[in-house]
């Protein structure tokens, strides 16, 4: 039941869809008719609005943040023994990142859950969130290719978590970054192709 709930809480974190209700409110209209129909921060910046892609960027990483520390907080337990792989708390951290990626308000069609997923690093162990915010911004600097820096990132925190010894999150972490990978299949294509485009970079 424990688990069960962290996962529900998890979820419903991360279903929110702050893209989507930042650029309404904004006046940008539906993000999902424009770029790539994402909702997230790399497709609210093609509104032209740098503040509402940083706003959105920040509120999708707490709701991954938010429901790893509030279960763990709930169980009031060590980390340790609040988080075998499987329990409580890898589970509330996977239900944010599939709720941000498959949200039931929007008929389960949402983003690619690489903010949130950091934010859910942090929570998990904050070396693991440190490695994937390194490796993520070094990327998107060297390349400016906001793909490439996500999956690269999202497998990072899989390989920290192994590397670093918090082996009751591997699974978790591993999963997440399969699926955020497969969430990116076009972008592959379009990198295999030479056509994805480049942050900053004029259309």
């Amino acid at each position: 039941m424990e688990s069960l709930l962290a996962f529900l809480i998890g979820y419903l974190s991360g279903s929110i869809p702050f893209g989507l209700l930042l650029a309404k409110a904004a006046g940008k209209g539906d993000i999902r008719q424009i770029g790539s129909g994402n909702i997230g921060a790399t497709n609210v910046l093609r509104t032209g609005s740098k503040k509402l892609a940083a706003a959105t960027l920040l509120l999708d990483f707490l709701k991954g943040l938010a429901p790893v520390l509030i279960v763990a907080a709930v169980l009031d337990r060590p980390l340790a023994e609040a988080a075998p792989a499987w329990g409580p708390v890898p589970l509330a951290a996977l239900g944010a990142v599939l709720g941000h990626c498959f949200p039931v308000w929007l008929k389960f069609k949402g983003g690619k859950g690489v903010a949130t997923n950091a934010g859910v690093s942090f929570g998990l162990a904050w070396p693991i969130g440190l490695a994937y915010a390194i490796v993520w911004v070094a990327v998107l600097a060297l390349g400016r290719i906001s793909s490439v820096a996500g999956m690269s990132a999202v497998v990072a925190a899989a390989v920290a978590a192994f590397a670093l010894q918090y082996y009751a999150f591997v699974p978790v972490l591993a999963l997440i970054a399969v699926l955020i990978v497969w969430l990116h299949r076009a972008n592959i294509g379009r990198l295999m192709r030479g056509e994805e485009p480049r942050v900053g970079a004029k259309k």
